[in-house]
């Protein structure tokens, strides 16, 4: 009698976790799979478009072209805004879920330290967002001050618009088949090694992981904590955002278009493309026009090879947010990588 009591008990519990467990992973499936529905159904309208017409048309008022005429800073501040809005909103989503239903201790669990593994998890986990950097910001503070993982939420960070499988397919259509392999190699290098690095060496920065009271009890979660982290969320970050993207348009706009027409310092043109790519602010595929501008200036391929790389994978805006959230060496670390990275990838293209 005592043993069917105990098993009944036993039942009721295990019961009692799994709903408690799927009413908080179910509103964070629910935005995640929202955004990748949203995303997929914008990015195969382009890919459609691109595979029929082998063009690619971007929006001129957000980014500088060749002979368009130039707005302000300011109006391509508002422009971009404009553009990512959306996806923006997606982001602090996800991260007021992350923050109000995910448990501290699951997550840290499931990224585990300092590993491979980790690594690969977070890739996995943020290359089908298909977001900018500046929209994938807010998940990457959301997951860091959650799990403590520094590696893990860097490779997400940088996975998402890194990796994104349309940007990639796009790559490959439009581009000469060792661009493409060049960019997705070296971004997956980027996505798995950066976070492992700067990990190593910064790992120990001190964060608060949050473990709420309500959640610690097993009970539900209301929907005001979640209003709560999402506005907490927009708070510190909305105004980061705001001015790290009006500083690289007011970069994107002291930078002549026809700069690299020389083909005579290819070393050079690479060096220097790839460090202004690092801080540019660009909306989802907006590296892929910019890079089809250089090669049409005369620029070497490695130029174009650096500005795909680096473009998508930070800028000014996620870096401010990393520095917000760590401190100014993780973000320098990062980005540093990031230029290294894209400086190598272009030099073996343009000179192997």
């Amino acid at each position: 009698m005592i043993a069917g009591q105990t098993d009944s008990t036993g039942s009721g519990e295990a019961s009692t976790g799994v709903q408690r467990a799927f009413y908080f992973v179910l509103p964070l499936l629910v935005i995640v799979g929202a955004l990748i529905a949203y995303k997929s159904s914008a990015a195969l309208s382009v890919i459609g478009k691109v595979s029929v017409t082998g063009v690619f048309i971007p929006r001129g008022n957000v980014i500088p072209q060749v002979g368009a005429s130039d707005p302000g800073v300011l109006t391509r501040t508002l422009n971009y805004f404009l553009v990512i809005w959306p996806a923006l909103v997606f982001g602090i989503l996800i991260s007021g879920a992350v923050t109000t239903f995910v448990s501290p201790q699951w997550l840290s669990r499931l990224l585990g330290a300092r590993s491979l593994r980790s690594q690969e998890i977070a890739g996995l986990a943020g290359a089908p967002l298909m977001l900018c950097s500046c929209c994938v910001a807010p998940i990457f503070t959301g997951v860091y001050e959650r799990s403590a993982r520094l590696g893990p939420s860097i490779g997400l960070m940088l996975a998402a618009p890194a990796l994104n499988p349309a940007a990639l397919i796009l790559t490959f259509i439009l581009f000469d088949y060792k661009i493409g392999v060049t960019r997705a190699a070296a971004c997956l290098v980027a996505v798995l090694f950066t976070g492992m690095i700067a990990d190593r060496l910064f790992g120990r920065t001190e964060v608060h992981c949050d473990v709420d009271d309500w959640q610690t009890e097993g009970r539900p979660a209301d929907f005001l904590h979640f209003l709560r982290a999402c506005a907490r969320v927009s708070v510190r970050l909305v105004p980061v955002i705001v001015i790290g993207v009006l500083a690289s348009m007011i970069i994107a706009q002291m930078i002549p278009v026809r700069t690299f027409d020389s083909t005579a310092a290819r070393f050079l043109a690479i060096v220097v493309v790839a460090a202004l790519a690092v801080p540019l602010a660009l909306p989802t595929f907006f590296e892929i026009p910019l890079a089809l501008i250089l090669l049409g200036s005369g620029a070497p391929a490695g130029a174009a090879v650096a500005l795909l790389i680096a473009g998508p994978s930070v800028n000014l805006p996620s870096l401010l947010t990393i520095m917000r959230s760590t401190n100014w060496k993780v973000a320098a670390m990062v980005a540093a990588s990031i230029w290294i990275l894209a400086v190598v990838s272009g030099t073996i293209v343009s000179f192997f």
